[in-house]
Parts: structure tokens; sequence; C-alpha cells
């Protein structure tokens, strides 16, 4: 537990300093995040790093993450890229004689649109024109409240299981606690900042922390029972790997972008 804290003050600490810093600070630490997820993706999976369909899957998860028009580059739109990508995948199939089996090829698409548009929302949200910041803080600080919140709440009165099969610690009682203090944190920065977040749409944002939040834990909580790993790899001591602890922000972002809840303009 005492190497947990440890490394959750430091990590935090950096994170929120980088955060708070933007622009390519923040960009670089997405990135490096994304280049660690994906590789813990591909070892879960089984395929060496150096396979071509590998090296084709960082690339396409690459594609995804960098902000071309930042660069003052054009590029291709997300569905061409994604059509790209599978077409490479398949054809590697044909090329390696079934090494990589289409399941393979699938898998691989699927872990670049994952990590790699996941992280690209997280910058996309910071690197707003209005208030880029805030709402960024006011997301990841509701994400990280409904952990909390389900975290305490369910040792404290947790009876009735989530989702034994997936995850046998989650409770009900817990999710609802994690769901309350997640509203509690995005009022409390709508009330501080009423003219960058209404309340309506502060409590709407705080509900789709927490509930899809929750819900991205169990998908890589699902993920690893398959697999039958305990972490996704050890980059953070006593915390796991970038998988672990992005498992809800990879969820999140993506659906606060497509929703239109988070002021970009």
């Amino acid at each position: 537990m005492k190497q947990r804290i440890v490394t959750g003050v430091i990590g935090g600490s950096v994170f929120i300093l980088l955060t708070v810093l933007g622009q390519w600070y923040y960009y670089g630490l997405l990135f490096a995040l994304a280049f660690i997820g994906y590789s813990e993706y591909v070892r879960m999976n089984g395929v060496r790093r150096t396979h071509p369909a590998a090296l084709l899957g960082y690339a396409g998860m690459l594609v995804l993450i960098v902000p071309w028009q930042e660069l003052g580059m054009s590029s291709l739109s997300a569905l061409h890229m994604l059509w790209l990508l599978m077409f490479l995948l398949l054809a590697v199939t044909v090329v390696t004689k079934n090494e990589i089996t289409i399941d393979g090829a699938a898998l691989l698409l699927l872990g670049a649109l994952y990590v790699g548009y996941g992280f690209y929302a997280m910058y996309e949200v910071r690197n707003a024109d209005s208030h880029g910041l805030v709402t960024t803080l006011m997301a990841f600080g509701a994400i990280w409240a409904s952990d909390i919140g389900a975290y305490f709440t369910g040792r404290a009165i947790g009876k009735h299981k989530l989702w034994p099969s997936i995850s046998p610690n989650k409770t009900i009682e817990g999710s609802l606690g994690g769901i309350l203090l997640s509203l509690l944190v995005t009022v409390a920065f709508s009330l501080a900042a009423p003219d960058v977040i209404g309340i309506g749409r502060a409590l709407l944002i705080g509900l789709i922390a927490a509930v899809a939040g929750q819900f991205g834990d169990l998908i890589q909580s699902a993920y690893k029972r398959v697999r039958g790993i305990k972490d996704t790899g050890n980059l953070l001591p006593g915390h796991g790997g970038v998988l672990d602890r992005c498992d809800s922000w990879l969820v999140v972002f993506p659906l606060l972008l497509m929703t239109g809840l988070l002021p970009l303009n």
C-alpha cells in the first residue's frame, strides 16, 4: 500500500503539472502513454512488437493520435484511415500465410482505435479554444471522484456484487457512491465557473464520467480475465500498467467529445 500511495502521489503530481502546462508538454505525455499502452495491448495479445502486423497497429494508432491540423498538415478522414489500416492488416494475413489470422488483425485494429483515439480525445479537450484546462480538470476530477467514491463506499457499506464474474470486488453500493461523488465534483466545478459549465450540463458530464468510466474499468477487467493476467504492465509500481490506470479515460473523453457537452470553441 505504501508503494502504491507514493507512486500515486508522484505520478499524479507530474500528470497534473503537465496538464496545467498544456500544449506540447501535455501532448508529449499523452503520446508516451499511448505508445506504452499500445505496447501493453500488443503484448497481451501475444504478438511480437516487431511483427509487421504489430508495426502496422502502432502506425495506425499514431496516425489517430497525431494532431495533424496543429502541425499545419491535412489528414485523411478518420474513416479513411481506419479503412486503410484494416486493409493493410488484412493484407498481412495473406502475406504471412495466416501467421496473423483475421482474428489477430481485428484485435490489432481494435486496439489502435481504442488507444489512439482515446488519448487524442484527451488532447482535443485540453487544446480547446475555450476553457480547455478547466474542462479537462473537471473531466479527470469526475473520473477520479467516481473511482474514489466507489472504492470507499464499497468498503464501507458494499454488500451486493455489481458484476462478480468480471470484477468480484465491485459492489452496486460502491458504484452508486462513485456516481454520487462524481456528480458532486462536477457541480462544484460548475458553481466555481458558472460561465464555463452550467449545472445541468455539469450533471450530465458527471453522470457520463462515472457510468462510462466504471464501464471502462470493467471492460479492461474482462479483457484481462480472458487473457489470464492481473495487470496490463508494470510501469507504475503498485498500480500496474498504462491501460490499468487509463481504462476509464479512454472511454470517457471520446464520449464527452461525441456528446458535445464540453465547450471546445
